[in-house]
């Protein structure tokens, strides 16, 4: 931008004579001051060029003063009556930009303010008319980065509230038990457990139906309103799981539609929206799509890769689908080996081909099975799973008791 204003800033000048040396005042004269702020014609400050002081139109500067990173400029001088100049850093010594109208007069104990405003229809009008319309153009470009930029400012927020929105609807049972009090039943706590958990989703939702149509090509927006729209499916009655299944799977692929064509993809986004659709697949039986749909997870955003498989083994877990559940444990302690809810989920899974010794009560627990419950106990020994645990040990053959 600089390099274009200089050029028809230089047209605008005056010609003058060469600038003579500053002869500075003498230290014993009384001195006033003067100050002020630098605005160039786009309406942006200038924090560079001098501004200087002038009793013979400009030919002579008496006094000088740098402009600040700030665009402000001051310092002192004699008292009397002078013309105010500003010149660019490239302003040739016999040119200036703008000056003051008219002469401003410099007084003893006084502190004059002289601005330079270019963006004036003054100073526009004077310019050539091949500058006056660069300048347009280039105003325009700055309203519509403006208006842009305001766009994104609200996005931004959005997203803030979606983030808490989804924090609140994960710490819903515990704001359910909080409002309904101790002596709530179950059933009370996870009717009000569904209601917080699908307002928060469903305020996701709305925010993002918005924003998605403020700005249909940020791929970030569509993951939160895939993730708002697939936490409903699961809240809502069972005869509309499908159909909003289907609804967030469409979201999900979009995000994947719009990182395929992105110059710089974002592998977080990438990596929620194929996790998101490994729950989908998982949640409405497609149990290969679903595996698929982790991998891809797992391998384009490597450093979640590790939560991306704990979450499928959660999720099968739920759905009873042991193998799936114990192929996903796998591959998560692969990465993950310190994570001891992970391996309590492969005993969980192992556990369930366990038989029962009829001679002896105890149960024979499939290989693996016992090392998985040993493996969580030694990471987590006061553990939330850990009584259970401790008690499917202590009933298993050939297995030590733990303390």
């Amino acid at each position: 931008m600089k390099r274009t204003i200089s050029l028809w800033l230089g047209l605008l000048a005056f010609a003058l004579v060469p600038v003579l040396a500053q002869t500075p005042a003498a230290p014993s004269k009384p001195m006033g001051k003067i100050h002020g702020h630098i605005t160039g014609p786009e309406g942006a400050p200038r924090n560079s060029g001098t501004v200087s002081l002038s009793n013979d139109e400009g030919h002579t500067n008496k006094f000088t003063f740098q402009v600040s990173s700030t665009a402000d400029y001051e310092g002192e001088a004699t008292p009397g009556t002078y013309l105010v100049v500003y010149r660019a850093a490239d302003s040739p010594p016999d040119k200036f930009i703008d000056q003051s109208d008219g002469n401003i007069k410099i007084v003893v104990g006084q502190d004059v303010l002289q601005d330079f405003d270019m963006s004036r229809k003054a100073f526009i009008d004077k310019l050539p008319t091949e500058a006056q319309k660069q300048l347009a153009e280039l105003k325009q470009k700055n309203t519509e980065a403006m208006k842009a930029n305001e766009v994104i400012k609200n996005l931004n927020a959005d997203l803030r509230v979606a983030t808490q929105d989804f924090k609140d609807a994960d710490n819903a049972r515990v704001t359910a038990i909080q409002a309904l009090g101790p002596g709530a039943t179950r059933p009370a706590i996870e009717a009000k457990e569904i209601e917080i958990r699908n307002a928060k989703c469903a305020d996701v939702e709305t925010l993002m139906l918005r924003d998605t149509n403020a700005k249909p090509d940020a791929s970030v927006l569509w993951a939160q309103l895939g993730q708002a729209q697939l936490c409903l499916a699961q809240l809502g009655p069972v005869d509309d799981r499908t159909a909003k299944y289907t609804l967030a799977e469409a979201t999900y692929k979009k995000v994947l539609d719009l990182e395929a064509a992105s110059k710089k993809p974002n592998p977080q986004a990438q990596g929620a929206s194929y996790s998101g659709l490994g729950e989908i697949y998982a949640r409405t039986g497609k149990v290969p799509e679903a595996t698929a749909a982790y991998d891809a997870a797992a391998k384009i955003n490597p450093t979640q890769a590790a939560l991306y498989y704990k979450n499928e083994a959660v999720i099968f877990y739920q759905l009873g689908n042991s193998a799936a559940q114990i192929a996903a444990a796998d591959e998560s302690i692969k990465i993950d080996p310190k994570n001891p809810l992970i391996y309590y989920l492969k005993g969980q899974g192992l556990v369930q081909t366990a038989t029962v010794d009829t001679k002896t009560g105890k149960y024979n627990l499939p290989p693996g099975c016992a090392e998985a419950y040993q493996m969580y106990l030694q990471l987590a020994p006061t553990g939330q799973f850990a009584p259970e645990v401790k008690n499917i040990l202590a009933q298993a053959a050939g297995v030590k008791a733990p303390k």
